[in-house]
């Protein structure tokens, strides 16, 4: 990998929220200073000031997309710190974004990654805005073919490397109510029970195999255990909420 391909796409993953001016003024960047790779909002409503759970539901999210997508990831409630920017390059993908572990998951999840401390400053920066300043011109710039704008750290520095494989809690619930917990759905049996609070769940391939208002968990698109209620909210159904400890039942 002796230099980053250019991304077909760019694609942003942030905790900003549907509503407010941060995902657009940092489109606009890209869209500016990167004018011939389109731009996706992949996810705006990342798990809130919460790098830790944003990182598994990022890694997990980024393998669905094509591969050469750069991500622009923004979760930082440490900006303006002395927290550092990292440019992330594995065998399929590229990141680009604050180094406190939002980052770390993917990079151990991928192949052949390698890892740079952005040491580029612009002359206007935001000490709140960093999306914008900083993370998006360094992600304009590899759309372009620039080389990262810093120099090559180990990957165990970085910030949540040493976290679990897996997180056995709540990190993003949707549209619908139903809840994605952080255990890669792969290295579970299907004979085996999640506990969430006092509920037992156990797996069905998809709704319509359980009743109607019945509990379940099972494999969803981005292939996380997911917790839902066939034709309701989980959320409301059994008392969920976000960063809630799921119990994985032994097996046999």
């Amino acid at each position: 990998m002796s230099s980053i391909p250019l991304p077909g796409l760019i694609a942003t993953f942030t905790d900003f929220g549907p509503g407010g001016p941060y995902t657009g003024q940092m489109q606009a960047v890209l869209l500016t200073q990167a004018s011939g790779t389109p731009v996706v909002d992949l996810l705006s409503l990342a798990p809130g000031f919460s790098p830790k759970p944003a990182a598994y539901l990022l890694a997990a999210l980024a393998e669905q997309m094509p591969r050469q997508s750069l991500f622009l990831c923004v979760v930082d409630p440490g900006v303006g710190s002395e927290r550092r920017g990292l440019v992330l390059q594995t065998q399929d993908y590229c990141y680009v974004g604050p180094d406190n572990g939002l980052l770390a998951v993917a990079a151990r999840r991928q192949h052949e990654a390698r890892v740079w401390e952005i040491d580029w400053r612009p002359e206007q920066l935001s000490s709140s805005f960093h999306g914008r300043d900083l993370f998006a011109p360094v992600a304009a710039g590899i759309a372009r073919g620039e080389p990262p704008p810093g120099r090559l750290c180990g990957l165990d520095s970085m910030v949540g490397w040493d976290w679990p494989d897996d997180l056995a809690e709540i990190l993003f619930i949707d549209h619908y109510g139903n809840a994605y917990t952080g255990l890669r759905a792969a290295g579970l049996y299907r004979s085996q029970a999640l506990h969430v609070g006092p509920h037992r769940l156990t797996y069905a391939r998809t709704f319509s195999e359980v009743p109607s208002g019945q509990g379940f968990w099972y494999e969803n698109s981005c292939g996380l255990a997911e917790v839902a209620v066939n034709g309701a909210s989980a959320v409301a159904g059994l008392g969920l909420e976000l960063g809630q400890p799921v119990f994985l039942e032994a097996h046999g």
